[in-house]
């Protein structure tokens, strides 16, 4: 954002204006705080973090945003060769921070967007002071001995078999794994319906192909060039992403926190959305170190 002084008035002009409509990006608040960044992740859109953006909005500027693809984002910008690995997906992250002018920013990522969150950080350091990390995973692939990812190469090739054969079916099954399964999904029954909509609302091509790039890609080599100090916050029951992962990334993320909700599922922010908040903020509050 740029200021352009006609006379004695001051006009606030957006950048990139052809990027926040792509991304359809939404910017709320007016605090002095950095201004915080929320990224979704797989099958999802920016819509999740209704439960914990708001509070954040009386200190901070809020951003939210769709992937190219997903939610409310222009269909016609999809390029499958562009997102075919997790860098089209980042250099989305880097057009809405270019678009919004954004330095400092607190980079808050669900799921793959926590990975994403690295690479941009990586790639632009000045963009990002801080990194949230929310149910991240480097690799959801087994590689053993020296790394649990928590699936085998048949699973998750058997997900994606039964997303090509029928896409409502493996929605109505994924939904209620990724929030937490028997139990989790019974004390959340609205967080998987909704979960649920949102991957039979994205056009399933265009999700086979995120699937196969989220699961697939391995980014644990990058962890130890992350510059931005970093918060991770894991669930004590997460089937994608089992407690030994939370483990390997504070032990190869510089400057990592590790915090571990009492909860089951995938997803904190919609299930247990005070708790995240306040996980956050209290980062935050200390200072992100």
């Amino acid at each position: 954002m740029r200021s352009d002084v006609s006379g004695d008035a001051e006009v606030f002009v957006t950048a990139g204006p052809e990027v926040q409509a792509r991304n359809n990006v939404r910017v709320s608040g007016n605090g002095g705080g950095p201004a915080l960044l929320f990224a979704h992740g797989f099958g999802c859109d920016q819509n999740m973090w209704r439960f914990v953006a708001p509070s954040f909005e009386d200190d901070h500027q809020v951003v939210l945003f769709d992937y190219v693809g997903c939610g409310r984002s222009d269909p016609r910008a999809y390029d499958p060769a562009r997102y075919d690995g997790l860098e089209g997906y980042t250099q989305d992250v880097l057009d809405v921070c270019a678009a919004l002018d954004l330095r400092g920013a607190v980079f808050v990522g669900h799921s793959v967007s926590a990975m994403i969150g690295v690479l941009a950080a990586i790639r632009e350091p000045d963009r990002f002071s801080r990194l949230i990390l929310v149910a991240p995973s480097p690799r959801f692939l087994n590689d053993p001995p020296v790394y649990e990812g928590g699936f085998e190469r048949a699973d998750l090739a058997g997900l994606l078999e039964m997303m090509d054969k029928n896409y409502l079916g493996w929605a109505s099954a994924f939904a209620p794994v990724v929030m937490g399964g028997p139990g989790g999904a019974a004390g959340a029954p609205e967080a998987v319906g909704e979960l649920e909509q949102s991957f039979c609302s994205t056009d399933p091509v265009t999700a086979r192909r995120f699937a196969e790039v989220t699961f697939f890609s391995d980014n644990r080599a990058d962890l130890p060039l992350c510059p931005a100090p970093s918060l991770i916050l894991q669930c004590s029951d997460d089937l994608l992403a089992p407690r030994s992962v939370g483990e390997y990334l504070h032990r190869h993320l510089p400057w990592s926190t590790l915090r571990v909700l009492d909860a089951s599922g995938h997803c904190p922010h919609m299930t247990h959305p005070t708790e995240t908040a306040r996980l956050i903020r209290e980062y935050l509050t200390a200072g992100g170190s």
